[in-house]
């Protein structure tokens, strides 16, 4: 009883390196550990800088694609529509976006070793339109984006 009315009388500061000692003792000692992953290599969860580069190179594969088709005017909300398209259906039935596969990680199911399919990718394709669920982690290496369609970034 003390550990608990301790924390709140000892103030705020007591209060919050406590709940700081028992995040770390509840977190992985690497990302994708819960879920089974290897440490390093092929298999194991995709870091951040590689998942940004793809989302970057996806981005400007659809302003180009869209400016081909609105030029001379901008390409505008477009392509963000063509983004959607080049993410959802590569994703889908090969795992990756261009840009992924220029930086070698891809989409895998967490529950089955089957293809992601339609409606996991444009689900998790809608989800990164709101950007918060993108940028949301966990500690192994997943967004909510990733979370709420059963997927997650992996090497390959």
């Amino acid at each position: 009883m003390r550990n608990v009315l301790g924390s709140w009388l000892d103030g705020p500061k007591s209060a919050m390196n406590q709940a700081r000692d028992q995040a770390r003792e509840n977190r992985p000692a690497f990302r994708g550990e819960e879920l089974g992953l290897p440490e390093s290599g092929p298999g194991s969860a995709a870091p951040l800088r590689k998942r940004l580069l793809a989302f970057v190179v996806d981005l400007v594969l659809a302003a180009v694609i869209t400016t081909a088709f609105t030029a001379p005017a901008y390409p505008g909300d477009w392509s963000l529509l063509t983004w959607l398209v080049i993410t959802a259906v590569p994703v889908s039935f090969f795992g990756a976006t261009p840009g992924m596969a220029l930086t070698k990680i891809w989409v895998a199911r967490v529950d089955a070793p089957k293809m992601v399919g339609p409606l996991r990718a444009v689900l998790r394709g809608l989800l990164t339109v709101l950007i918060i669920p993108a940028v949301i982690w966990n500690f192994d290496g997943r967004s909510w984006h990733d979370r709420i369609s059963g997927t997650i970034v992996l090497r390959r």
